[in-house]
């Protein structure tokens, strides 16, 4: 029996753009570019009876009308961002989905064009950036916005929190990173990566496509090389020569992983030297995840230019594969 050729040319061109696992570490949650999110039981895929159905979604919905572009979890909800729109979806009503009860139950955030979402736990803010060229907060509990942080001329790719420093780190076509004040709103520095010599690539452009914060350390990257910042004197201490543009870059313990354009993972050391590439399913890789949320399926998984998302069970070794 042969796939119908709207199913085989919706896989042939499908792209995972975001990942996000559930509270409790069980379930993976994906986004592709048709609207759809799927989720994946990890117990059952890393189960030692796990099958080629066990590698398959549990649940597939359509969440936007466009592709989604963004997915995170808080404590009970999976957020989704679409072009116009943000949608909560509650785990606990997709997990009964899951087990033959209930229904897919949602409700509509905002509307606005974006493309990134982080959470400020602290007061319960979610930190929306967009295509509007700015920076809205939100109030999860009241559902109202506090604040807009004006500042970037062109759209927003990427955010990250600096918690303890209260903080809000944002990166977007216009090639600046901008550091804002949680409490006044206000930008209290502007690094402009493409102008410095060691990180510029002007073959590339200037936007900045990937930024993650620990402490008092930056990675971002794009146009410009991936590099390592130090906060406190605004300046960069690594550039990592790696082919293509990075789009998602996290810490892990003493090292860097990072994905972009080309179909591997790369393992970097702090000094900025690459320790080793993996290879992945997809030929060019959008997203990559770290289940921190549980000891018993801890994985990292990684998608992109494909319909699979590869599973390594440790950072070396790629187990399987889950599909759409």
């Amino acid at each position: 029996v042969h796939a119908p050729a709207s199913c085989v040319r919706h896989l042939l061109h499908m792209s995972v753009f975001s990942q996000s696992f559930s509270p409790c570490g069980r379930f993976l949650a994906a986004a592709n570019n048709y609207g759809e999110i799927a989720l994946f039981s990890l117990s059952s895929a890393l189960s030692p009876d796990a099958t080629e159905l066990s590698q398959k979604p549990i649940l597939t919905f359509t969440a936007h009308e466009g592709p989604v572009f963004c997915l995170l979890s808080t404590d009970s909800q999976l957020l989704s961002a679409g072009n116009g729109e943000i949608s909560a979806w509650s785990w606990a009503e997709l997990i009964k989905k899951v087990m033959g009860r209930g229904k897919i139950l949602s409700s509509c955030l905002m509307t606005l064009l974006l493309v990134s979402l982080c959470c400020l736990s602290q007061d319960n803010s979610l930190i929306v950036g967009g295509g509007d060229n700015n920076i809205h907060v939100m109030d999860l509990e009241q559902g109202n916005f506090k604040s807009v942080l004006h500042g970037h001329t062109d759209y927003i790719h990427c955010l990250s929190i600096r918690e303890r420093e209260g903080e809000i780190l944002s990166g977007g076509e216009d090639g600046a990173v901008r550091i804002w004040d949680c409490r006044t709103g206000q930008s209290v520095h502007c690094i402009e990566v493409y102008k410095y010599e060691s990180c510029a690539r002007p073959q590339y452009g200037k936007w900045i496509s990937c930024l993650t914060t620990d402490s008092d350390w930056m990675l971002c990257g794009g146009g410009p090389s991936l590099s390592l910042w130090h906060l406190r004197s605004l300046s960069p201490t690594s550039i990592f020569s790696l082919p293509g543009c990075q789009r998602q870059a996290t810490f892990y313990q003493d090292m860097i992983l990072t994905v972009g354009e080309g179909p591997c993972v790369s393992h970097c050391l702090l000094g900025g030297d690459v320790k080793a590439q993996i290879p992945c399913t997809p030929q060019s890789l959008n997203t990559l995840a770290l289940n921190t949320n549980s000891t018993e399926h801890r994985v990292l998984t990684v998608g992109g230019s494909s319909d699979h998302i590869d599973v390594f069970t440790n950072l070396s070794y790629r187990a399987f594969s889950l599909s759409f």
